[in-house]
């Protein structure tokens, strides 16, 4: 029996937003993440360095006695809100999440204590666009080591270790640097994608891939959501101010009650978001029998509204709003490429009509 999930913050919850906040505000400026990801190394590795090493956030999801901080995917939710906020190129999700859930399904606790530190960064080697339960490509295992080359995956750039699944039905971690990771072309510029190539790289076996990458990637759907919640969020916030500074006819054009409709209908879809991705969160903590409901369900209704949220706002800040210069863009092309990641929206769906018996006639 389910118990009724916990959609508000805790006071624990509102201190760590503010602590995230306030250091994303130091590292993370618009105009900062705009130059940066003009350059060949778009991830803030400073950035990454204080908020993993510094505050111990990449163990939120680590129990204490293998090396993390014992926290929930409710407090990583929180920390993923204020990152879609930023759109802070940081490797938060790939490692702490993703690969950190990956190797919590293996018994590897040395390799899983490096990554709580942050000492060490992980990416799980399956494309991004993979949902939960999809089929991924795997690399073929000969004599004793990994052949094969795996494209679309987030942030391998910055990755000290890859976690690969392999045709022998393995998953295994291998040293980045035994690896080639050749950029890919990727619409958004703060969460690069890589194709990474072995040609006979040596890899440790940490478990059966399977039930590893399938909680891996269930776990990054159900934080995606609170991303997207921040991304939404700040776009909404920043339109309003905006549009209350912003005259025509000697009026604030916020005052114009067609503007007015539309920032309220955004309104309503970003408070029903921070729902769906507060239940997916709770659900993953609490680890109750819904996870698969709660993750589809958030899926399903967060990459609609980000993205809409993200239009809106380059549209509603008219000619500003399409200048390189205003961070806008960067919001709409994460919007756009998190409406795909762990799965479209539709596939979400389609997943949540057969958890819940309602297929297609």
């Amino acid at each position: 029996m389910s118990t009724q999930p916990d959609l508000l913050y805790s006071e624990e919850e509102e201190a760590l937003r503010a602590a995230v906040r306030d250091l994303l505000a130091d590292h993370c400026d618009a105009a900062g993440v705009i130059a940066r990801v003009e350059t060949d190394a778009p991830h803030d590795l400073a950035a990454w360095k204080a908020l993993a090493e510094g505050m111990g956030l990449a163990g939120l999801l680590v129990p204490e006695d293998r090396g993390g901080q014992g926290a929930t995917h409710r407090e990583a939710a929180v920390v993923l809100e204020e990152l879609g906020r930023a759109v802070a190129p940081l490797p938060y999700l790939t490692s702490a999440v993703v690969a950190t859930e990956a190797l919590l399904a293996c018994a590897a606790d040395d390799l899983l204590a490096e990554l709580a530190s942050g000492r060490r960064i992980g990416a799980l080697a399956v494309a991004l666009n993979v949902p939960a339960g999809g089929a991924y490509k795997v690399v073929r295992f000969e004599g004793g080591a990994l052949h094969g080359e795996l494209t679309g995956i987030a942030d391998a750039a910055v990755a000290d270790v890859l976690l690969v699944p392999a045709d022998d039905g393995g998953l295994y971690a291998v040293d980045a640097s035994a690896a080639t990771v050749t950029p890919q072309p990727s619409l958004d510029l703060t969460r690069p994608l890589a194709t990474v190539t072995l040609d006979g790289a040596p890899g440790r076996l940490l478990g059966d891939a399977e039930p590893a990458v399938r909680r891996a990637l269930r776990a990054g759907a159900g934080l995606l959501a609170s991303e997207q919640l921040g991304l939404a969020d700040w776009t909404l916030t920043e339109t309003v101010r905006y549009l209350k500074e912003r005259k025509q006819f000697n009026r604030p054009v916020g005052g114009f009650q067609a503007l007015k409709h539309r920032l309220a209908q955004l309104w309503l879809e970003v408070v029903n978001l921070r729902a769906a991705a507060r239940n997916a969160a709770d659900t993953l903590a609490t680890g109750g029998d819904d996870i698969e409901v709660a993750v589809a369900v958030a899926q399903a209704f967060a990459a609609p509204v980000a993205v809409h949220a993200a239009e809106e706002a380059l549209q509603l800040h008219g000619g500003i709003g399409m200048t390189w210069e205003h961070p806008v863009h960067l919001y709409l092309k994460r919007a756009k490429a998190d409406a795909i990641a762990y799965g479209t929206a539709g596939a979400h769906r389609e997943a949540l009509a057969e958890l819940v018996d309602l297929r297609a006639p």
